[in-house]
């Protein structure tokens, strides 16, 4: 697959199609509400934890500081919250049907950044350091695990046989989540990865709990199969735009609004869709930024590197048509996720929520 590239030099703002708007004080009001409804009974799961488990995860949601003072810390987007309640809504059931597939949801993406912080040796998240940094690389792992466990308790102690049903769907995605994460790794010490091995892995690492956030609510609340999917293959997608926005934020995202270095994913050697565009693309740029990577590879200590030269690669991307590809294709999956609401029947005010989230998320800047 070659990428589809724009005029040289033009940046292509990662926007949604004009035939959407992007309401930014209703979707605000939507993720606070995920926050409100979901958030209490979050940390009573949490609660349930032993010490000094309960803390470190007590720290790593923003709820204390590193010295366990309370803290009103950043706890991110809180997009699949949001998205859980509105699916709720979409089955027909009142939001709070879906606080504890909301609460599951947030409890394994929260597992998963405890261990991916320190697989990827990232030292900031949300503007702060991060737990394996404060409280060691065998308490993030712990309470990942436990993250996990809890999620699961949360949705089986229901004793539905929609808990069942919906345990089973977050099952799947996390273990796809988990092949996504296995895959990235991987991917960092090839040469060449594919447009088509970047998506999948992308699918995988990020859409699948999207995915999952985009259904569980409206399993919990009794809707079928059909209905289930046609939520999930909105969330599915929608996870593959938000990746997207994700590794263009991973490169060229201002650290004041990301918590992350500058050219953070080229840091880190990681094969996001744009570096793996431009290197699909041909030409001088794409050959000059092959030839670059592959010495990259071979070094064991990027941390030597200037600004200048992570600049360079980042220019080299953006030349090739790396950066203009990937606003596209996170313009295209916005369109499919919304098009698969359209065989859902549901109330015109829940599919017109769900997709002002669907622009929000590519606009976002962090």
């Amino acid at each position: 697959m070659r990428p589809r590239t724009g005029t040289r030099g033009e940046t292509v703002p990662t926007v949604p199609p004009a035939n959407h708007t992007v309401d930014a004080a209703e979707v605000a009001a939507l993720l606070e509400r995920g926050r409100t409804l979901s958030t209490p009974v979050l940390r009573a799961a949490v609660d349930r934890l032993a010490q000094p488990m309960d803390t470190v995860a007590a720290y790593h949601f923003g709820w204390i500081d590193a010295l366990g003072r309370p803290a009103d810390g950043d706890g991110g987007k809180a997009v699949r919250p949001a998205l859980a309640l509105l699916s709720a809504e979409a089955a027909g059931a009142p939001p709070e049907t879906g606080v504890p597939g909301a609460v599951a949801v947030e409890l394994v993406h929260n597992f998963s950044l405890l261990h991916d912080d320190l697989m990827d040796g990232d030292e900031q998240r949300r503007h702060r350091d991060t737990v394996w940094k404060v409280h060691g690389p065998a308490q993030a792992i712990l309470v990942g695990d436990a993250l996990f466990a809890l999620a699961n308790e949360v949705l089986l102690e229901l004793g539905t046989v929609e808990a069942g049903r919906a345990t089973r769907r977050l099952t799947v995605a996390t273990r796809k989540l988990i092949d996504g994460q296995a895959q990235d790794i991987s991917y960092e010490h090839r040469e060449r990865v594919t447009v088509e091995e970047c998506l999948e892995m992308e699918g995988n690492k990020t859409g699948a709990l999207l995915a999952c956030s985009a259904s569980i609510g409206a399993v919990l609340g009794g809707a079928d199969d059909r209905t289930a999917d046609a939520l999930e293959a909105y969330g599915h997608h929608l996870g593959l735009a938000f990746q997207a926005v994700d590794d263009l934020l991973g490169i060229w995202g201002d650290p004041e609004s990301t918590g992350k270095q500058t050219w953070s994913d080229l840091r880190q050697r990681k094969k996001s869709l744009p570096v793996v565009a431009a290197l699909a693309a041909g030409g001088p740029a794409s050959e000059r930024l092959g030839e670059l990577l592959a010495a990259d590879a071979k070094s064991q200590d990027l941390e030597s590197f200037s600004e200048e030269e992570f600049a360079t690669r980042a220019a080299l991307i953006e030349e090739a048509g790396g950066r203009d590809w990937t606003a596209d294709e996170a313009r295209r999956q916005h369109a499919v996720a919304v098009g698969a609401l359209d065989r859902v029947e549901m109330p015109s005010r829940v599919r017109d929520r769900l997709t002002a989230l669907a622009d929000f998320v590519v606009v976002r800047k962090r």
